[in-house]
């Protein structure tokens, strides 16, 4: 059986990811305790909201910063592949709790409209541009590891939706200072919560992928599978898993059934052939493949095991 796996992903500056986390992480827990004591003393709906959200971003920073951590730790003969899915799981986790987040407020925006009440709309203005500026700081430390890292992504998410919906608040307040608009409160925070899911639903969409081992959606299998057969001594490829580990690694299993009855070093000339492919048109870094001659198995590309 064949078997290689190379890494071509860049590792630039990993340990800025842990820090700019924990920097974060900082950030809202004082701008969710300022939220919380304003909300309460405003009156606003829109601000306890964003003291939530803000309280939930901690949790997924949190939850992030600590996946990250495991992920760099070393594989055993018990996790023979480390904690390298951490970070899909903390993805998974914190797209989960921005929907279950957005399904509250949606919950408390309604009860509030039903029920519009008068707002200390200078309180909060000052507490939402306060937000503002320190979600702001926080999604700029994050936005260069969000675009490669869907455990960075997720707490991307968390705090550019945060930053947003103190962007809204601070528009409602400043409509309830000047017009006395207070259904504006619940207005806007019926739009954050729709927002919300929108977001987390993409996200939880594509970190349920890889925990369930689907085929990523830019690797086109049967593509693949031609390019194999047209090796002079392959027969057939069959039997052909492709799943994504983590963000950095693509794994291709495979059975490839030889015209030939050909020697061990041959195969490793044409397995490196199928190696150096996979790598440089398909980005697939890890290769599993299970030589055979004239075996009596399923012949089909996709075999339900």
């Amino acid at each position: 059986m064949g078997h290689h796996h190379s890494h071509n992903h860049s590792h630039a500056h990993p340990d800025l990811k842990g820090r700019n986390l924990f920097i974060s992480i900082l950030l809202n827990i004082v701008i969710t305790a300022a939220q919380v004591v304003g909300g309460l003393i405003s009156g606003s709906l829109a601000l306890l909201s964003d003291a939530l959200h803000n309280f939930s971003d901690v949790i997924s920073l949190i939850i992030s910063y600590v996946a990250e951590k495991l992920s760099k730790k070393k594989a055993s003969f018990q996790k023979t592949f480390g904690y390298k899915r951490a970070e899909i799981l903390a993805a998974f986790i914190n797209a989960a709790t921005l929907i279950i987040v957005a399904v509250l407020l949606i919950i408390e925006a309604v009860e509030r409209f039903q029920n519009p009440q008068e707002i200390e709309s200078n309180l909060v203005i000052w507490l939402s541009l306060i937000a503002i500026l320190g979600n702001g700081f926080s999604v700029l430390l994050l936005k260069k590891d969000s675009e490669a890292n869907m455990n960075m992504k997720s707490a991307y998410l968390h705090l550019l939706t945060d930053m947003m919906a103190s962007v809204a608040v601070l528009i409602g307040g400043l409509l309830m200072k000047y017009y006395q608009l207070f259904w504006v409160d619940s207005v806007l925070t019926f739009a954050i919560a729709l927002y919300l899911i929108w977001m987390g639903f993409d996200l939880l969409k594509n970190s349920t992928k890889v925990l369930m081992l689907f085929t990523p959606d830019s690797t086109p299998i049967h593509k693949i599978v031609d390019e194999i057969n047209r090796f002079e001594s392959i027969k057939n490829v069959h039997h052909v898993h492709i799943w994504q580990l983590n963000e950095e690694e693509i794994h291709l299993e495979a059975h490839i059934d030889f015209n030939e009855d050909i020697t061990l070093s041959q195969f490793d000339i044409i397995l490196h052939k199928i190696e150096d492919l996979l790598l440089e048109k398909y980005d697939i870094n890890h290769v599993n493949i299970q030589p055979e001659f004239g075996k009596d198995d399923a012949k089909d590309v996709i075999v339900q095991d």
